[in-house]
């Protein structure tokens, strides 16, 4: 059968099952369609699923050692500590960079449950990239949130000197939210 051909059943076949299987469903469905087609399937395997040309040798030793795995739903698919580790645990100073960032832009009283910045998302992903923390703007909404603030757009409606009793609204709102969190 012409390669071109293999690679089009092996690609269907797996673009209909990859929505039910797991990772360790995947790796070893993928090696027993490898050892089917004998010399060089773990090379049309690999190629036409995407999946690494590394995973189909473990699938295939996991397929050998278990014979035919008596596996059940809520069974461990991947060994303890496992999978990639959470980006503040590779980078410890992450938090703090972004803090650092974040507190002169920051508005609201720091010991209030409501705290903002005007700097969005993607600024600030943007600045600690510059100090050398691989972040994504998403991450950093992620930490925000985890620290307690929101962004919020700035946004001068009137030129001009600031009313007297600017703050009045906030002292209300923060006021309201306290209560609100006290009641639960």
């Amino acid at each position: 059968m012409e390669k071109a051909v293999v690679d089009a059943i092996i690609r269907e076949k797996f673009v209909a099952l990859a929505p039910v299987m797991d990772e360790r469903t995947r790796r070893l469905w993928a090696a027993t369609e490898a050892n089917a087609l004998g010399h060089s399937g773990q090379t049309l395997v690999a190629r036409a699923t995407g999946m690494s040309r590394s995973t189909l040798p473990l699938g295939l030793r996991e397929w050998a050692r278990d014979a035919a795995p008596a596996w059940a739903p809520g069974q461990r698919v991947r060994r303890r500590g496992a999978g990639r580790k959470a980006l503040t645990e590779r980078d410890p100073t992450l938090v703090a960079a972004l803090e650092t960032l974040v507190e002169p832009t920051s508005r609201g009283d720091p010991q209030s449950p409501l705290r903002w910045t005007w700097m969005s998302g993607r600024q600030l992903a943007t600045a600690l990239r510059r100090q050398g923390h691989p972040v994504e703007r998403q991450t950093v909404a992620h930490l925000l949130a985890a620290l307690g603030y929101s962004l919020q757009a700035h946004r001068q409606t009137k030129a001009g000197a600031a009313h007297p009793d600017r703050n009045a609204p906030f002292a209300y709102i923060n006021t309201r939210v306290r209560a609100f969190q006290k009641r639960g």
